[in-house]
């Protein structure tokens, strides 16, 4: 196999790296069931409109997002539906983990009183 040109690991970093905030992926997790208004990810996230926007920002020029104005609302919605596959697998992965550590400590409380 032959190995990636440096160009196309940035890029994937890069990717990767929006998605390592956590506010971002609240975002991603309520454009889930579509189209939403800045404002109502405001109220939702509990946050800055300033804070809202930025991270909205970063997610549209990455490409994950798209925007559309309405008079004077921007409105943002999900731009390519492979980033909740994406978030299903990590998500699956994590829980499978979670999952197996509780057992090992069950067994560890187990094996502890006896």
């Amino acid at each position: 196999m032959d190995p990636l040109p440096t160009e196309v690991v940035q890029q994937v970093a890069e990717y990767f790296s929006v998605l390592s905030e956590p506010m971002r992926l609240r975002i991603l997790n309520l454009l889930r069931d579509g189209e939403k208004c800045v404002q109502d990810l405001v109220e939702a996230t509990q946050t800055s409109q300033a804070n809202v926007s930025k991270h909205l920002k970063v997610m549209l020029q990455a490409g994950i997002l798209s925007r559309r104005t309405e008079g004077t609302s921007a409105f943002y919605r999900v731009s390519d539906d492979l980033i909740f596959e994406l978030c299903s697998l990590v998500c699956d992965r994590i829980a499978a983990r979670i999952e197996e550590q509780a057992q090992h400590f069950r067994a560890f409380s187990l094996s502890s009183r006896q």
